[in-house]
């Protein structure tokens, strides 16, 4: 049996406003769980606890889930929920702060799980046994308010694990373009460029079906057309939701075509360096798009849907009106020198060649084919 799934969160409430839409839920008790200080800054996080309570329910807050959410942080807020008993999980931010909650949920629903146990794709256990989980971003980037992915850092051995299950789909993602309204540019650019990772690597991935196609594809058009406009003026609302609802498409298409090396070769860098991974994408998605194309006709597709020439380059040019780096020696958020870059290359390529992402990725690879393009992003050189 040639059995597929196209799978999305029962409920996608979005539209200006929607975190109201929390006061309509049912419960005795609820839990936030979210990353540092802009959720309650902005007062988003004081509004959804307002609104949990209007809702009649009692509210516990878990913050300062990091960056790059480690092991122990899951487990801290395991605990926390543990304690408190919530009916609903509400995770409230960026891609981190759902990706920890999501495996929070996990090891709240099973206190018996340890993180080994879950690495496997499919081997989480059934969930909503004690409670449901709504997400809501604040970023227009990883799409994790859709996805059955989560991204979990094992700090001790510099290894992003991605974490992938259906267990894990929220129950309901509400998207206010409200929130990601509060990000800055930099910020802008890089969870912006996260979305057309997601969307490209859905359209090439040997597991794209014909539900995941269209869905790729209108992602694709909108952060061309809308991401240069919502990086330049963050007021600018009509890019802001259109950017909140391709991440969302985008995440639509990727959770059930799954990704590929982009993926598989930045959660690796990222562990090794912790460079944030929508930069991390945008460097290696031009240098992977031409070492694919070789492998699958849907990159000449695509920019014969799109109109454009050379998709590699559109790409390289949209990262450069984003102020975005074409290499990883040019970065200057985290140091990525070269003796230490040429230290880990061989750890890391084998590493990344073993992600699960790697699997989906149109053409067959291997450890030194990974290298290759590792240095090809470091040193800008075209890739064949």
């Amino acid at each position: 049996m040639d059995l597929k799934w196209f799978r999305v969160p029962k409920d996608i409430v979005f539209g200006d406003g929607t975190l109201e839409y929390l006061s309509t839920l049912e419960g005795k008790r609820a839990i936030l769980v979210t990353g540092g200080s802009s959720m309650k800054r902005f007062g988003f996080l004081d509004q959804a606890k307002a609104y949990l309570e209007k809702a009649g329910m009692e509210v516990t807050i878990f913050d300062g889930v990091e960056p790059n959410p480690s092991v122990e942080t899951v487990v801290a807020g395991a605990k926390a929920m543990l304690e408190f008993e919530p009916e609903w999980v509400v995770a409230i931010g960026g891609g981190s702060a759902l990706d920890a909650a999501k495996i929070m949920w996990a090891f709240y629903e099973h206190p018996e799980l340890k993180f080994e146990d879950i690495i496997e794709p499919g081997s989480l256990p059934k969930l909503r046994n004690k409670a449901k989980f709504v997400a809501i971003p604040s970023t227009s980037g990883t799409a994790s308010e859709i996805t059955a992915f989560s991204v979990i850092t094992d700090v001790a051995n510099h290894i992003k694990y991605p974490i992938v299950s259906y267990e894990i789909t929220p129950d309901i993602a509400i998207l206010d373009p409200q929130l990601p309204a509060k990000m800055p540019p930099h910020i802008t650019a890089n969870t912006g460029m996260d979305v057309l990772a997601h969307a490209i690597e859905a359209w090439v991935s040997i597991s794209a079906t014909s539900y995941t196609d269209p869905i790729a594809l209108e992602a694709i058009k909108l952060v061309f057309d809308k991401l240069p406009a919502a990086y330049e003026n963050g007021a600018d609302m009509e890019a802001r939701k259109d950017m909140h609802n391709a991440s969302t498409l985008a995440g639509m298409a990727f959770t059930n075509a799954s990704l590929g090396l982009v993926h598989s070769l930045a959660h690796k860098i990222g562990g090794e360096f912790g460079i944030t991974h929508g930069l991390t994408n945008a460097i290696l998605m031009p240098y992977i798009v031409q070492y694919n194309r070789t492998a699958t006709d849907k990159v000449e597709k695509l920019e014969k849907l799109l109109g454009i020439e050379d998709l590699p380059q559109a790409i390289k040019e949209l990262n450069m009106k984003l102020n975005i780096p074409l290499t990883f020696k040019e970065v200057t958020e985290v140091e990525i020198n070269e003796d230490k870059f040429l230290e880990v290359l061989d750890r890391m390529s084998k590493n990344a060649f073993e992600d699960p992402c790697t699997l989906t990725n149109p053409r067959s690879s291997s450890p030194e084919d990974v290298a290759m393009i590792y240095k090809s992003a470091f040193y800008g050189e075209d890739m064949k």
